[in-house]
């Protein structure tokens, strides 16, 4: 039996449970990995809510860190007691073991603790594919972020410095615009303070920025669309503030032949090359000190419901994990 969260209705932290559900072993390529620590992440607060639909009772987390326990027939890239992490669907993370699909489960350097491993791995390659994989970006260009002195947003920060690539954050107190700048921002707007679309256009000689990273969503789409340059790309990649409301696509025309897209994580780590690679990279640029993954806030499994809490009133900075 493993200690596993699990919802069963839709709705706030407290529909969070812990129960003891039985694992088995792994059938052909699947592993069974004990956790060590695992990570939180918007998107489970999405799941929770209802606002991306799951079949009930669910068990939640997309991240996890541990030791591979048994190895299923087929599976040729980890084996019993390898060092491992990983983000991927299915949910279920948040346990003592689990039994999962190995594609997506990569072989976790030696230089990278359990904790960093849980902290880097979703918010890592959605990095690395907004970097990378979804418009081309260049040293010299110039780059919009929200929410920078988050979990993904600290390491858009260094990723876009050890790239050459100008990154203006926003975030919402001046710390965590401190917190931004200190972890590689070249600028970064208190939008509490400041109107950040006035402030991109003062920051780049009213020319706009060739490519605007928005997670929040609904409070910023109109401005991160007017603080694009002609051509430039819209990546939606998360809905802090809520979904983005329907719109005119004639917008984009008129506003200088915008692009917007909206990807995610799993669609780039689908295929097992793909996913393997990303993650290399991921990790060559923390042992290379590039990156550092920063674990603002630790939580025991058994805390989970302060945990989400804590995640969804933004009162977060840097990732968020759970100890198992």
């Amino acid at each position: 039996m493993t200690k596993t969260v699990v919802i069963k209705e839709f709705g706030g932290s407290d529909q969070l449970e812990i129960v003891d559900i039985p694992v088995g072993d792994p059938a052909r390529g699947q592993v069974r990995i004990a956790h060590k620590a695992c990570g939180l992440n918007f998107i489970d607060v999405y799941q929770r809510t209802g606002l991306y639909p799951l079949n009930l009772p669910q068990a939640l987390g997309m991240e996890g860190a541990g030791v591979i326990e048994a190895v299923g027939e087929g599976v040729t890239h980890l084996k019993v007691g390898d060092r491992a992490a990983y983000a991927s669907m299915p949910p279920g993370s948040y346990c003592e073991r689990r039994v999962m699909p190995a594609a997506q489960v990569c072989l976790l350097p030696d230089g990278i603790s359990f904790e960093q491993g849980a902290a880097m791995m979703l918010q890592g390659m959605t990095v690395q594919y907004l970097f990378h994989r979804t418009t081309p970006l260049q040293a010299g260009d110039t780059v919009l972020f929200h929410a920078a002195a988050g979990g993904v947003g600290l390491i858009a920060c260094q990723w876009a410095k050890s790239e050459g690539i100008t990154l203006i954050g926003t975030a919402g107190t001046d710390e965590k615009c401190k917190l931004a700048l200190d972890y590689g921002a070249t600028h970064c707007i208190n939008y509490n303070i400041e109107n950040f679309e006035v402030k991109v256009k003062e920051l780049t000689g009213g020319k706009g920025v060739d490519v605007v990273m928005d997670s929040v969503g609904a409070s910023t789409f109109e401005g991160s669309l007017n603080s694009l340059k002609p051509l430039g790309m819209l990546i939606t990649f998360g809905n802090a503030s809520g979904p983005v409301p329907p719109f005119n696509l004639a917008q984009l025309g008129a506003k200088g032949s915008l692009k917007i897209t909206r990807p995610t994580l799993f669609t780039h780590i689908g295929n097992h090359e793909h996913c393997q690679e990303m993650a290399r990279h991921l990790f060559s640029k923390v042992t290379s000190g590039e990156v550092e993954i920063v674990i603002g806030q630790e939580f025991s499994l058994a805390d989970v419901r302060l945990a989400h809490d804590a995640l969804e009133g933004r009162a977060t900075t840097g990732s968020t994990i759970l100890i198992v």
